[in-house]
């Protein structure tokens, strides 16, 4: 039975972080639940679905960074987000000026954003823009209107803890079938990437409509990952998900005219 937005909004605020696999294999996105009307102990969820404790760990980092200084701009988001770290050049050439800081976990998908923000992540800080793209990891077990639902209580929570703060909501980046650990690229594999991006490229369609011009604005650089052939090149993204240094650099291009006019 296909859920209502409102109950999924309820569902999604419920769900707590269980899969921080830095590169999560399609499976591993698979998030369990708990009735909407069941208190969860979110602590003990984490312990149990985080054995290394890199999830907890990073949130605890995010929270100490919210302390230490000002945030000028803030990217919250997943192992995409948390990426950046591959291109230190290119994050000090375009935001280093702008005390930015990376809230970005591998894994996470868009109810791991919302434990996190209910968790205080975004209390005391008061950055002009947030840059939030979330998504690709609820592709694979939720429907382009889950996600959409999902990602839009997200800018709505945003809104009402920092008012103040501009949302920069980019659309969730192509991906395609990866090869496997002998290097090839199976057909199931090539359904699975399909399966995703028909559901990624719906979910972008309707993220678009949250754009209202002035304090939320959309921005689909997607086409800029893409080849003369409509495919992503291995030299970007080489497991077709995780953009390299050089893919982060087109990144930092596409997005800083809006950036810019954003941050005045």
């Amino acid at each position: 039975m296909k859920k209502s937005a409102p109950t999924l909004l309820l569902l999604l605020a419920t769900l707590v972080a269980p899969a921080f696999a830095q590169t999560p294999a399609p499976a591993a996105a698979t998030a369990s639940a708990a009735p909407a009307s069941q208190k969860v102990d979110a602590s003990a969820a984490i312990e149990k679905n985080d054995p290394s404790g890199k999830f907890q760990k990073m949130h605890a980092s995010f929270l100490e960074r919210a302390k230490s200084g000002p945030i000028g701009v803030l990217f919250l988001g997943d192992s995409i987000t948390e990426g950046w770290g591959k291109a230190p050049h290119v994050w000090e050439r375009y935001y280093g000026k702008l005390d930015p800081a990376n809230f970005g976990i591998g894994g996470d998908q868009t109810q791991h954003v919302v434990w996190r923000i209910e968790n205080g992540e975004l209390d005391g800080i008061h950055p002009k823009v947030v840059v939030l793209m979330i998504g690709t990891n609820n592709s694979g077990g939720h429907t382009a209107d889950e996600i959409f639902a999902a990602d839009k209580k997200i800018v709505e929570m945003i809104r009402a803890k920092i008012p103040e703060t501009k949302v920069l909501l980019l659309a969730i980046f192509p991906r395609d079938a990866r090869r496997n650990s002998e290097g090839l690229i199976t057909d199931a594999a090539i359904a699975d990437a399909g399966k995703r991006m028909a559901a990624i490229d719906r979910a972008n369609a309707l993220l678009a409509k949250l754009d209202d011009g002035k304090n939320v604005r959309f921005l689909d650089i997607g086409a800029s990952f893409l080849g003369r052939d409509g495919k992503i090149p291995w030299q970007i993204m080489p497991d077709q998900l995780h953009p390299t240094a050089a893919g982060y650099q087109l990144w930092a291009e596409a997005m800083q005219p809006l950036l810019t006019e954003m941050l005045k």
